[in-house]
């Protein structure tokens, strides 16, 4: 069983940024972060290899926010650069049992608690 809590949310204005702390309980393998907002489903945000050589991230994302881990503290980390309002959810780091990074939630075993995210325009 891994525990994880995330931390680093809150509230930020449009164009500002945010890092996003993932820590678990032990050794993990791929690790992502998906979003959730109010009436949608979860999405896929950003994932990273057990190794962190190998990453995917969103379209949605990409070239504002980055994912990086440390395996001697186990925590996952997401840097969120030129935040937009649609960025705002609840974001949760969730860890899988694949040594590939993974887009997909059904892939991951152990989920963290959220965090919030609300950026205002």
């Amino acid at each position: 069983q891994v525990q994880l809590v995330e931390s680093g949310g809150g509230l930020v204005q449009a164009g500002g940024s945010l890092r996003l702390s993932c820590v678990a309980s032990g050794r993990t393998f791929t690790m992502g972060w998906f979003r959730q907002a109010p009436g949608n489903e979860r999405e896929f945000v950003s994932t990273i290899s057990w190794t962190g050589g190998a990453t995917t991230s969103a379209d949605s994302v990409k070239g504002r926010f980055t994912i990086s881990r440390d395996n001697a503290k186990n925590t996952l980390y997401l840097q969120m650069n030129s935040l937009k309002p649609e960025d705002t959810a609840v974001y949760y780091c969730g860890a899988s049992w694949k040594t590939a990074p993974t887009t997909l939630h059904y892939d991951y075993a152990y989920w963290g608690q959220g965090t919030q995210v609300t950026v205002s325009s």
